[in-house]
C-alpha cells in the first residue's frame, strides 16, 4: 500500500463548477487570486457566503474617482482638484512641470485605488489588462488617463469591442506609433503587435514570413488598413482634452486583401470604419479567443500550460468566450467557480509580482492611508516608485509585450524572485513591518498591526493567532515546524498563557503604551518572519 504521503490525487481538469468543500482554504484561494490582498474578516465573509454569491460580488465593477491635483508644479488646476479635462500652460517650462505633476498624480491615485479596493477583482482585472497592452504613460497624462480610464470600464467587457476602441485611442496612437501611420508613410508598428500581442498570437514560424496565424503580408495589409488615424490637441494650452480623430486623405483607399490563415478575406475601402471591419476577421478566427484565455489562466490561475490544460481548460474558456460573442465576463465567471481553479496543483503556484507583494502586506493587515491629501498622494507615489524598484512601474511596462513574468519561458513569475530582487522584497516587507514603513513628513504608512490583531478570530490566543495568520497570508499553509518557530516569536518563547495576559492587558488599556508597544513589537517581528517564508511570496 502507498504511505498516504505519496498518494497522488488526479488533477482536476474541468471547468465543471466546483462542489467540493467551501472552507478557508477555498475562499482564501479565491480572495487570493483576485484581490491584492483579502483581509481575514473577508474570507471568514466568503465562507460564510459561499462560493457562488463571493464570484459574483468580485465580479462588480466599483465606482472609482479621479486623479487630483497635489502638486504646486501643477500650474492651471486648483490644488485638490481634478486635471483630467484641462488644458496646459503655455510656457514651455510650465507646461513641462505639469505634466510631471499629472504623471505623478496619475501614478498616486493608481495606487490608492489598489490600497483602497473594495471586494472586486476589478484591480487585478486593471493590471491585466495594463500587461496585455503594455502601454507607456504618453506625454499627455490626460490620454494616459483616458487610455486606464477605457480598461477600467471594460474590464470584463467584451473584448473585441475592446480591441477596437484600443485600436484608435489615442494614448495608444502615439505609443505604437499608430499616428504616424498614413497612406504616404505606411508604418507597420501597432498593425503587428495588434495580431502577435493583442488578438490572435503569432504562434510558431511555418514559412519565410509565415506563421502559425498570421504572415507578414498581412501585417502590411494591416498597416494599410489602419491608415489615417492620428491624434490631436496633445498638451494644448486651448483645449481641454487630447484625442483621435480619422483623416480620409492619410487613408489607404485600396483594397486589401489578406493571407489564407484569414481565408483570403478582403478588405475594400470602408474609411472610418475599416479597422473595424478589419478587427471583425481577426475575431472570426477561433485561435483568437484561445490566445486571450491562455493570458487570463496565466494571470489567474498557473502559468504552467500543459497539453491537457491546453486540450481542456484553454478549449472550454475560448468556446465559451466565443459563444458569448467574446464577452470576458462569463469566461472569469466560469473559471472562477470551476474544479479546475479549486485544484490543490495550483495553489500557490504564482509568485506575487512586486503590487501583489507589497499591497498582500499592507491590504491584509487593515493599512491605509489616513492623512491629508498632499500626504497621502505622496505616500502612494513613494509606494509606486517602491514597486518600480522591486521590478513592476505600473504605466511603464519594460516592453509591448509586458513584464517579463508573464511570457519568458520557463522561469515565467519567478522571475519576480531573483538574486537581486529577493533581497530587495525581504527589506521592503521588513520596512513596513518593523521600521515604521513610508515616511513623509513623520507621517507614517505601514503595517496596522493592531487593526490586523484585533480583527482575526480570537487575537488572545497565541495558537490561533498564528492559524489565522496562516490562512491570510499562505497559500498552501504552513508547517508544523513553521507555525510553532511563529509562534515562539509572537510569544517570546514564553508560554501561551503570557501571550494571553500581555494582549489582555493591551486590551483593557489600549492608549498605554507601556502595555501596547510589547503587543505591537511581537506582532510586527512575527510578520517580518512569517513575510520571508516561500509560502508567502505565492498566490
Amino acid at each position: 500500500m502507498i504511505p498516504d504521503e505519496q498518494v497522488v490525487t488526479p488533477i482536476s481538469l474541468s471547468l465543471a463548477p466546483y462542489t467540493g468543500a467551501w472552507t478557508k482554504d477555498e475562499a482564501a484561494h479565491l480572495l487570493r487570486r483576485s484581490l491584492f490582498g483579502p483581509k481575514f474578516s473577508q474570507i471568514i465573509d466568503a465562507v460564510a457566503n459561499g462560493m457562488d454569491a463571493t464570484v459574483t460580488q468580485l465580479l462588480t465593477i466599483p465606482s472609482y474617482g479621479e486623479p487630483l491635483t497635489v502638486s504646486p508644479n501643477e500650474s492651471i488646476v486648483a490644488q485638490g482638484s481634478t486635471w483630467i479635462n484641462s488644458v496646459y500652460p503655455t510656457n514651455i517650462v510650465d507646461k513641462q512641470n505639469t505634466e510631471n505633476a499629472r504623471r505623478e498624480s496619475l501614478g498616486a491615485w493608481q495606487l490608492e485605488l489598489i490600497n483602497r479596493e473594495s471586494l472586486s477583482i476589478h484591480q487585478k482585472m486593471c493590471l491585466f489588462w495594463q500587461n496585455h497592452f503594455a502601454a507607456e504613460s504618453t506625454f499627455d497624462s490626460r490620454a494616459t488617463y483616458d487610455y486606464h480610464k477605457l480598461i477600467f470600464d471594460n474590464a470584463y467587457g467584451n473584448f473585441k469591442q475592446l480591441i477596437k476602441d484600443i485600436t484608435i485611442n489615442p494614448s495608444i496612437l502615439v505609443f505604437l506609433n499608430g499616428a504616424q501611420n498614413n497612406v504616404y508613410s505606411p508604418n507597420e508598428n501597432y498593425a503587428r503587435e495588434l495580431l502577435e500581442l493583442y488578438t490572435i498570437g503569432k504562434g510558431v514560424q511555418i514559412g519565410e514570413g509565415d506563421y502559425t496565424n498570421y504572415t507578414e503580408l498581412d501585417v502590411q495589409q494591416g498597416a494599410k488598413i489602419l491608415t489615417g488615424w492620428t491624434i490631436q490637441n496633445f498638451q494644448s494650452d486651448t483645449v481641454a482634452s487630447a484625442s483621435s480623430y480619422f483623416e480620409p486623405t492619410f487613408h489607404d483607399t485600396t483594397v486589401k486583401t489578406l493571407s489564407a490563415h484569414f481565408g483570403n478575406a478582403v478588405i475594400p475601402n470602408a474609411g472610418v470604419n475599416e479597422y473595424s471591419n478589419y478587427i471583425d476577421v481577426i475575431f472570426q478566427q477561433p485561435e483568437t479567443a484561445k490566445f486571450i484565455c491562455r493570458k487570463i489562466y496565466r494571470w489567474f490561475v498557473n502559468y504552467d500550460l500543459t497539453a491537457d490544460v491546453e486540450s481542456t481548460i484553454i478549449t472550454g474558456m475560448s468556446n465559451t468566450l466565443i459563444a458569448n460573442n467574446y464577452e470576458i465576463f462569463p469566461v472569469m465567471e466560469e473559471l472562477l467557480k470551476s474544479e479546475h481553479f479549486y485544484d490543490i496543483s495550483v495553489r500557490g503556484s504564482i509568485i506575487k509580482n512586486p503590487l501583489e507583494l507589497i499591497f498582500s502586506i499592507l491590504n491584509s493587515t487593515h493599512s491605509v492611508t489616513t492623512y491629508d491629501l498632499a500626504t497621502n498622494y505622496q505616500m502612494y507615489l513613494n509606494t509606486y516608485w517602491l514597486a518600480g524598484a522591486l521590478g513592476m512601474n505600473y504605466h511603464q511596462p519594460p516592453n509591448v509585450g509586458g513584464w517579463y513574468a508573464y511570457y519568458q519561458a520557463p522561469s515565467f513569475s519567478k522571475l519576480w524572485v531573483n538574486s537581486s530582487y529577493i533581497k530587495l522584497r525581504f527589506q521592503f516587507a521588513d520596512y513596513l513591518t518593523i521600521y515604521g514603513g513610508i515616511d513623509v513628513n513623520g507621517n507614517k504608512f505601514a503595517v496596522n498591526h493592531f487593526e490586523f490583531l484585533n480583527n482575526l478570530s480570537l487575537p488572545s490566543d497565541a495558537i490561533q493567532v498564528i492559524e489565522d495568520m496562516s490562512t491570510v497570508f499562505s497559500a498552501k499553509g504552513l508547517s508544523v515546524i513553521e507555525k510553532t518557530t511563529l509562534k515562539a516569536v509572537l510569544t517570546n518563547g514564553l508560554p501561551d498563557f503570557e501571550w494571553t495576559l500581555q494582549y489582555n492587558e493591551y486590551l483593557a488599556d489600549p492608549t498605554n503604551i507601556v502595555v501596547s508597544d510589547p503587543v505591537k513589537q511581537r506582532v510586527a517581528l512575527t510578520l517580518a518572519q512569517l513575510f520571508k517564508l516561500p509560502e508567502f511570496q505565492t498566490i
